[in-house]
C-alpha cells in the first residue's frame, strides 16, 4: 500500500525547495543593499556575495547560498516529520499501567483504534504496532513478535538515514563550490598578472598590486563562506538527525515496554 504520508512529504519537498530558493534570493537582496558602501580594501558584501563580479549576480557565491538555504529548508522538514512522529506517544495507543497482560483476543481493540485513525496508521509508531500484533496472532509467539519489532527498527533507521543522503550531498557541494571558486578566482587574477605596468610607474605598480591582491583574497574568501556553510549545516544535520533517530528509539522503547513485554502466550499450540 502506498503511503500516503511519504506522498505528503515529498509533495511538501518541492514546495519547501521553491520557497528556500526565494528566501535564498531575498538574502542576497538584503546583503547587498545593506552592505554594499564605499570601502577600501575587500568589503563584506564582496566577500559574501562576489558584488563586484562583472557576472553578477551569477556568481558562485550567490549559488552557494541557494543551495544553502535548500538544506535549511530540507533540515525543516526533517524536523517537522520528527515532531510529528514524537506526538503519536501522546496518543496512548498501548496499556501503560503495570498490571494489563495482552493476550491475542485482546489486541482486537488496539488494532480497531489504530484503524479508526485513518492515515495516522502510516505513522512509525502505529506501523510497529500493527507487525507486531500481526506476527504474534499469526504463530502466538513472543520471541518472534519481538524479532520483527527489532527487525522494524533497524529498517525504520535505514530509511531514515537515507533520507538524509540529499543534506549530505548539499553539505559536500558547499565546499567543492568554494574550491571551485577559488581556482577561477585564481585564475583571473594570474591573467591580471599578465597586465602588469612598467616597473617605472610607481604608481600604477600599486593600482596593479591592489586589484591583483583584492581578486586573490575574494577567491579564497569564496572557499571561506563555503566552509562556513557547510559547518553550519553539517551542525544542523547531526542535531535534527539525532532527534529523529532519539524519536525512533522512543517508539521502539514504548512498544517494547508496553506491547512486547505484556504479551502472553496462549497455552494451547
Amino acid at each position: 500500500m502506498t503511503n500516503i504520508l511519504e506522498i505528503k512529504e515529498s509533495h511538501l519537498r518541492v514546495t519547501v525547495a521553491l520557497i528556500s530558493v526565494i528566501v535564498a534570493v531575498i538574502w542576497i537582496l538584503v546583503i547587498d543593499l545593506a552592505l554594499n558602501t564605499p570601502a577600501e580594501g575587500i568589503r563584506i558584501v564582496d566577500v559574501l556575495i562576489d558584488r563586484t563580479n562583472d557576472l553578477y549576480p551569477f556568481t558562485i557565491q550567490n549559488l552557494m547560498w541557494i543551495f544553502f538555504f535548500f538544506g535549511l529548508g530540507e533540515l525543516w522538514i526533517r524536523n517537522q516529520r520528527a515532531n510529528i512522529e514524537a506526538q503519536q506517544l501522546g496518543l496512548r495507543l498501548l496499556p501503560e499501567d503495570e498490571e494489563t497482560l495482552l493476550r491475542g483476543k485482546d489486541l482486537g481493540s488496539i488494532v480497531l483504534s489504530i484503524r479508526g485513525a485513518g492515515s495516522q496508521r502510516l505513522y512509525y509508531l502505529q506501523e510497529l504496532i500493527m507487525r507486531t500484533i500481526q506476527q504474534f496472532r499469526l504463530n502466538d509467539s513472543v520471541a518472534q513478535a519481538d524479532s520483527l519489532l527489532n527487525t522494524s527498527l533497524d529498517l525504520i533507521h535505514a530509511e531514515l538515514d537515507i533520507k538524509y543522503n540529499m543534506l549530505r550531498y548539499i553539505s559536500w557541494l558547499l565546499p567543492t563550490l568554494g574550491f571551485i571558486g577559488t581556482v577561477v578566482g585564481i585564475s583571473l587574477a594570474l591573467s591580471e598578472a599578465g597586465n602588469m605596468p612598467e616597473v617605472t610607474d610607481g604608481d600604477a605598480i600599486k593600482a596593479w598590486m591592489g586589484l591583483l591582491t583584492a581578486k586573490l583574497g575574494i577567491a579564497f574568501n569564496t572557499t571561506l563562506v563555503a566552509l562556513l556553510q557547510s559547518a553550519v549545516l553539517v551542525f544542523l544535520i547531526h542535531i535534527v538527525q539525532a532527534k529523529e533517530e532519539e524519536g525512533v528509539n522512543r517508539i521502539g522503547r514504548y512498544c517494547l515496554h508496553n506491547l512486547i513485554n505484556r504479551l502472553y502466550e496462549s497455552q494451547e499450540r
